[in-house]
C-alpha cells in the first residue's frame, strides 16, 4: 500500500509537471506566432507565383513546376508517382516526421508511439511532394509572387532539406502509403519536434525567400493569419 501511495504521488507530480508544459508551451507559441516577420523590399518586379497550402494542420509550399530556374520534375520525377500525369503545372513541396507521414494517412491511425518519436526528435523526417494540375486560392490556399533572387533562395532552401545519393538525386521512397495519385516521399534533414514542426520548416521557408512569416510558430495558423 505504501508502495501504491509513491507511486501515485510520483504519477501526480509527473501529470502536473506535462500540464504545466503544455501550457507554456502553447503560451509561447500563441505570443510567438503574433509577432510578424516583415516581408523585405525589393526593387524587383516579382514575377514568379508561389502559394502557401493548408490541409487545416499542415502546411506546404507550392510552386510552379518548371521555371527559368528550375525543372522540379527532373529530380522529382512524375514517374515517382502513382499517376505519372505529366500536365501538372505545380509542386507542393512539405516537410515532416518521417513516421507521421508513413504510418498515419489518416487521424485514426496516429499510434502514440509515432506521436512520441515525432515530439522528441526520435525518428527522421521526409518532403512530401505533390503535383497539382492548378491552385484555387481561398482560406486554405494564398498566394505569393517572389522575384528571381527570392525563388532561387526558396529553391535552395528546400534543396538544402533533401538528402541526396552517391549520384546527387533525391532519395525516393518507394512506399504504399501515398495520399493520392499525385505525391511521393523522399528523404530528409532534420529531425521533428515540439519546436521544430512542419509549419515551422514552411515558416523557416517564408522567411528564406524574404516573405511575411510569423517570428516563430509550430502551427499553420501562425503563418496563416499573417495574410489575412
Amino acid at each position: 500500500m505504501q508502495n501504491l501511495k509513491k507511486l501515485l504521488k510520483y504519477l501526480g507530480v509527473f501529470a502536473l509537471f506535462l500540464i504545466a508544459f503544455l501550457g507554456i508551451y502553447l503560451l509561447l507559441a500563441f505570443g510567438f506566432s503574433k509577432i510578424g516577420v516583415a516581408a523585405e523590399a525589393t526593387n524587383t518586379a516579382p514575377n514568379i507565383p508561389a502559394y502557401i497550402l493548408t490541409n487545416g494542420v499542415h502546411t506546404d509550399i507550392v510552386m510552379p513546376v518548371k521555371t527559368a530556374q528550375i525543372d522540379w520534375s527532373e529530380n522529382m520525377p512524375y514517374t515517382n508517382t502513382v499517376s505519372k500525369d505529366s500536365m501538372m503545372n505545380f509542386l507542393a513541396i512539405g516537410w515532416g516526421d518521417k513516421g507521421f507521414y508513413l504510418e498515419t494517412p489518416e487521424w485514426s491511425d496516429l499510434k502514440f508511439s509515432v506521436a512520441f518519436k515525432a515530439a522528441f526528435s526520435l525518428s527522421t523526417s521526409a518532403i512530401h511532394a505533390t503535383y497539382y494540375k492548378k491552385m484555387t486560392e481561398g482560406e486554405d490556399c494564398v498566394k505569393m509572387q517572389l522575384t528571381e533572387d527570392q525563388y532561387g533562395r526558396l529553391i535552395t532552401y528546400i534543396q538544402e532539406s533533401l538528402i541526396t545519393d552517391s549520384n546527387g538525386d533525391y532519395i525516393f521512397i518507394n512506399t504504399d502509403q501515398m495520399y493520392g495519385k499525385t505525391d511521393a516521399f523522399y528523404d530528409a534533414k532534420g529531425s521533428y519536434n515540439m519546436s521544430h514542426t512542419c509549419n515551422t520548416w514552411t515558416n523557416n521557408a517564408l522567411k528564406a525567400c524574404g516573405q511575411k512569416a510569423a517570428l516563430w510558430t509550430p502551427f499553420d495558423s501562425g503563418i496563416f493569419e499573417h495574410y489575412q
